[in-house]
This record gives structure tokens, sequence and C-alpha cells, in this order.
């Protein structure tokens, strides 16, 4: 007994060994706010205390006049995977985007909520503090869900909701999947993941999750590995995870009325395009578009194809927004 006693004594030394090796630390938050908050960031406080990372571009930004766009990102990500959206959307569109809690500059939420209703309540909160009267809500991914939650909590604020990838549909996934988020949800090793988190793990995440692999730069590899480690974020990852999320139900989807844009990589090993279909199917105004070559990040992966979709959608559902290019894109 007391060499099985010794034997465990040194494998539990060795165990502390390895963390303190491999441990990695937490970035600079002044560090990363200088790279990633530059111009033009910028950030609101809400009532909790809490400052929100957004970015607000494109025509009379600030204003009421321009159509608007508000674009939650996926789990683990920041605004920064919209920017090739942005860019092509923001001489025509007001385009927001924002860093929800527990992730990019935003941080953890100071009450630890990661609950739907939490982050529906602060998608509501950013938009009074913006001034917002209407928007199109667009989220992909885990974004995709809080669209889906918002829409069924306030559908009088919105013109119209996009579907990227969404999670949040009563369908099983067989297979496949994210390497990184299936450690985040084991108990004990999610814990360690909290000091231990390569980026090597991040690297692989990102191959696993798309069909398209020249989008994964090692600035965006980057990029996903630093604000992981943004004071807190790996935390409320793991907090979020934590929580009990039920699919949602079919007949209250079926009660969202306002039109809706799916929109799905066929290949996308993380949510499977089955959950594209359920969406089209329930929601009563929906248009469905599918990538037979891409993976789970379309709006990355094939972002002129899906922001063209996304012209062209908007064209539909507001026709002084339709253009040429737009309509030809609706028909192909």
């Amino acid at each position: 007994m007391k060499w099985v006693l010794r034997g465990l004594a040194v494998l539990f030394i060795l165990f502390v060994i390895a963390i303190i090796a491999l441990r990695v630390p937490d970035t600079d938050a002044a560090a990363m706010q200088a790279k990633y908050g530059a111009e033009p960031s910028q950030f609101v406080e809400l009532d909790d205390g809490l400052r929100v990372h957004y970015r607000d571009e494109g025509p009379n930004s600030g204003e009421e006049d321009a159509p608007v766009l508000v674009l939650l990102h996926g789990s683990t990500a920041d605004l920064h995977t919209w920017q090739p959206w942005a860019e092509a959307l923001r001489d025509e569109y007001r385009v927001i985007r924002f860093d929800q809690i527990g992730h990019g500059l935003t941080g953890p939420d100071l009450a630890g909520d990661y609950s739907l209703s939490s982050f529906v309540a602060d998608i509501d909160e950013v938009a009074d503090k913006l001034g917002l009267e209407s928007f199109i809500l667009a989220g992909s991914s885990m974004g995709g869900a809080h669209t889906v939650g918002y829409a069924l909590a306030h559908p009088e604020r919105l013109d119209g909701i996009v579907l990227v990838g969404a999670s949040g549909a009563p369908v099983r996934r067989e297979g496949g999947g994210s390497f990184a988020m299936s450690l985040a949800r084991t108990p004990v090793i999610n814990q360690i993941m909290a000091h231990i988190t390569p980026r090597s793990m991040i690297e692989s995440s990102f191959s696993g999750m798309v069909s398209n692999k020249d989008m994964i730069t090692d600035e965006m590899v980057d990029r996903y590995w630093e604000l992981l480690r943004y004071p807190g974020n790996r935390q409320a990852t793991i907090a979020r995870f934590s929580v009990e999320r039920s699919p949602f139900d079919a007949e209250a989807v079926s009660g969202i009325t306002v039109p809706a844009l799916v929109i799905w990589g066929a290949e996308d090993p993380l949510i499977p395009a089955a959950s594209g279909d359920w969406y089209d199917e329930h929601l009563p105004s929906s248009a469905l578009v599918s990538y037979a070559d891409i993976g789970h990040l379309p709006h990355e992966e094939a972002a002129e194809r899906s922001v063209n979709d996304l012209k062209a959608w908007i064209g539909t559902i507001s026709p002084d927004s339709a253009s040429p290019e737009a309509e030809l894109a609706v028909t192909q």
C-alpha cells in the first residue's frame, strides 16, 4: 500500500510539474486592446458596468438613415470574424458588430451569467445604447442561436434575421466537431484548459471546422489564441459550456414571422446541414442558401458568395436596397 501511495504521489508531482511547464498565461489586457481594439473600435458601457467592444461602420453610422445590420459571432470567436462582410457591406449599410460576453475584448460577464437570456438581454441593451429602433440581426453558430433567441423575445425590433451555420436546432451531429470544444465540455480536463491552451489546439480546431483551408492564416490563429486568453475568457468559455442548453421548439420557431435567410456550408462538420433544413422548414418566411464545398464558416470561407446572397435577400425584403448584381446572385 505504501508503494502505491508513493507512486500516486510521484504521479501527482509530475502532473503538477507538467502543468507548470506547459501553462500558457493570460494575455495582457492593455496589449490586446491596443492590438485588436484600435480605430474603428469603440466601447459602450452597459448598465451593469460591463464594457462591450464594438465597431459601428457605414454611411450615417450613429444615425438612423442607413439600413442596419447587427452581426453576432460564434463561440470562441470575436467581431473580427465578420471583417469580410463588413468591408463588403459598409458602403451601403450601417454595420454593427460586437464581442459578446466571454469573448474578445468585452471579456467575462460580471455576474458569470452565460444563459441564452443573458446574451439576449445584452443584444437588446447594446441596441438601445446605440439608438437602434429596428435592424437585421445576423448570427454565426452560437451567434445564430442567440439570433433566434432574440427573435423569439423581441420580434418587434427586427427587420429580418440571418442564420449562418446556427446552433440550436434539434438535430443530432454524428461524429466530427471541434476537438477544443469537446475538451472544454469535459470535466476536470476543462479546468486544465483554463491554464494549458496551446496554439496548436486552436489551429487544429480550425482545420476540423472548415473545408476551405486557404482561409486559415497565421494571423487568424494568433487572434483566436490571444483573445481566448484575454483575462477571464477561458474561464468564461468553461462556464458557458457548462450551461445546459435545450434545442429550440419547432412550434416556437414557427412563430417567428420576420423574414429569415438561412446560410449553410453543406460540409459543416460541427453543425450538420440538416440543421439548416430544419430552420428553413420551420421559419415561415425563410430562404435557404447552401454551399456544396464549404464548412462551418461560410461568411469567411465563401465571403463573396455569401455576402452577395445576403444583399440579394435584403433586396427581396427591402426592394429599395436591391442592385443588379444582387438580383443576379439570387437567381443563380
